[in-house]
Parts: structure tokens; C-alpha cells; sequence
């Protein structure tokens, strides 16, 4: 489902008002936020998929740092997590069941989190996910409302792991760049997260299915920005380019390109970028705003971090690609 899909599913659904809701569906945030006390805010979230790789214990890893980014991406730190699981009894062993969810346990438990339940359902297809509570400061979060003109968009983790897995479905992944590629998923959004409060951010997503094109749209509209984006500072996994120009890519970059059809505009001759920015990824990194003078803090804190852009008044389109 792409972010037009959704718009468009929930726009007939009314809106409550609540003080202690701090963060809601409105701005297409990662998770909502919901204020207990002064200092006290529950961050909660679910994300759950079919696998994209074929070890369970890798796919039970991937799928637990997905969903344990939501909680990180608003400035929270997870507390408990709960198992949802789709599993095809009549098609698989359980023990590739059990493989699964011995992989989310060691990432949640990883992140200093744990498991306390769950749900599982007889279905045709595998799916795995979780349920995730954390805990923030209900005035030190990270919002998709909170960017300014002047910050630097900096970038944690490189993009392209929809493209590559799809590649390697098809056994056309080099080992390498597999190995790379999982070891980017596993990847926790964790220090992060830390550092983008440590100095002084206010504004973060991580990058998931909606692309990275997709998720800075939301941040534009929430925030009256426009993002202009520089597309030879982005950080692109190894083997990508080729595996993109060799036609391995997914409906939902393309549900994602119709829906920024008209919300972005490309500078001539970086077409072939379009297909990458737009690519759906599965526990990607942090997008992290930050002021100017707080830019080279940020990148000392956060290795493999990355400037790529800028955020300027709002203009014409919500990105620019430079």
C-alpha cells in the first residue's frame, strides 16, 4: 500500500481530540506518542511483513530492528514488545517458527526491551512482526513537524536493501553485497536515536516502505518545509545502480513514484536516481534534522552517517533533487 493508498483510507475516519495525545495519525508520524505524565510519554507502534529473505533467524531479526525503529525514530526508547505472527501450519515446519521468533527476541532484547506476549493466526502466507511500547520525554521527541529552514538532513544508513532483495529472490545477489545489505537491516536505530537528542534534534523518521523520497514528503507537509535534496550525497548499498538498470524492483516504488509525482521536482539528467529514492526499505536508517552548527557533532556521534540535504522555505514542490 503506498502513502496515496492510505491518505486516501483514512481520510473518512473522524479525528479525536485528546490533550495527552502528543503525536497521532495526523502527520503520518512513525509511531503515536501519548502523554502519561510531566515527564512520562508512552511511544507505541506495529509493523509486520512477509520475509524478505529466506534464513527465518535473519528474518525474525530484520522484521524485530523494523519495528523497534518506530519507537527509536520519535526519540523513545523501547520497553516491551508483543509478537504478531501469521504462520502457514500445513506449508512449514515449526521450527522455522521457532527460528523466527528466537531472532526477534535476541534484537529486542538487544535493544533492552522485552518480549511479554503476542498473537499468532493460521494463514497462507508467513508473517512476522511485533507490537511495540517505549517510553520519551514528552518534550525532547522527534516529530515529522519538527524541522526548520536551515537544518542538514543527515542519513544513517544506506538505501537500496528493497532493490537488492529483490535481486537476490532471483539469484542475482553477490554474496557481499548480501552480506551487507542483512547486516544494514539487523542494524539497530538505537545511537541513532541518542544522538539526535543529544544534539538537539527535534526532528527524525526512519526510512521504511514509503522510501526515502516518500518519508521526507511526509516531514515537508508536516512541517511547511520544502527539502531540497542532494542526490550524489545519498548513501547507496553496493550493487544497487546495477541491480536497478538490470529492471529488479518492486510495485511499491512504483506506488510510491506515482504518488510524488507532482510533490517533487528533479533536476535534468538524475533520472535514474528515481527508481533508488523511491525504493521501499525494510528497517532502513534515520533520516535526522539537525541544526547547522550541530552537523559535524552528529556525524562524529553516529558512524556511517551522512549529509544529504538541506531544508529550505517552503516552495513550489515539497523536494527538490539536485
Amino acid at each position: 500500500m503506498g502513502p496515496g493508498d492510505l491518505s486516501r483510507a483514512l481520510a473518512a475516519l473522524p479525528i479525536k481530540s485528546d490533550p495527552r495525545l502528543l503525536v497521532g495519525r495526523e502527520t503520518f508520524d512513525d509511531a503515536g506518542v501519548f502523554r502519561i505524565s510531566d515527564d512520562l510519554a508512552l511511544v507505541q507502534t506495529v509493523d509486520f511483513f512477509a520475509p524478505i529473505v529466506d534464513d527465518p533467524f535473519d528474518f525474525g531479526q530484520i522484521a524485530a530492528a523494523n519495528a523497534l525503529s518506530d519507537v527509536y525514530a520519535m526519540g523513545g526508547q523501547p520497553l516491551t514488545a508483543l509478537n504478531i505472527v501469521a504462520f502457514p501450519t500445513t506449508q512449514l515446519p515449526l521450527d522455522v517458527l521457532g527460528q523466527i521468533l528466537a531472532g526477534g527476541q535476541e534484537k529486542v532484547h538487544e535493544a533492552g526491551a522485552l518480549i511479554v506476549g503476542g498473537h499468532t493466526v493460521i494463514d497462507t502466507e508467513l508473517k512476522y512482526g511485533l507490537s511495540v511500547t517505549g517510553r520519551a520525554h514528552p518534550d525532547f521527541l522527534l516529530t515529522n513537524a519538527g524541522a526548520k529552514p536551515g537544518d542538514h538532513i543527515i542519513l544513517t544508513k544506506p538505501i537500496g536493501n528493497g532493490i537488492l532483495a529483490t535481486a537476490g529472490k532471483a539469484g542475482k545477489l553477490a554474496p557481499d553485497n548480501e552480506r551487507a545489505m542483512l547486516a544494514g537491516m539487523k542494524t539497530l536505530n538505537g545511537s541513532a536515536s541518542r544522538a539526535a537528542l543529544a544534539v538537539g534534534s527535534r526532528c527524525a523518521t526512519d526510512i521504511t516502505g514509503f522510501g526515502l523520497l516518500g518519508h521526507l514528503s511526509h516531514i515537508s507537509r508536516a512541517s511547511a518545509v520544502t527539502i531540497r535534496l542532494d542526490s550524489v550525497s545519498v548513501p547507496i548499498l553496493a550493487g544497487v545502480r546495477d541491480a536497478a538498470r538490470a529492471g529488479f524492483g518492486t510495485d511499491g516504488a512504483k506506488r510510491n513514484a506515482d504518488y510524488l509525482r507532482e510533490l517533487v521536482r528533479w533536476a535534468p539528467g538524475i533520472d535514474e536516481y528515481g527508481a533508488i529514492f523511491n525504493d521501499p526499505q525494510t528497517s532502513g536508517g534515520l533520516a535526522v534534522f539537525v541544526k547547522t552548527s550541530q552537523s559535524a557533532n552528529y556525524l562524529s556521534r553516529v558512524e556511517g552517517s551522512v549529509v544529504i540535504g538541506e531544508v529550505i522555505d517552503r516552495g513550489e514542490v515539497a523536494i527538490e533533487v539536485q
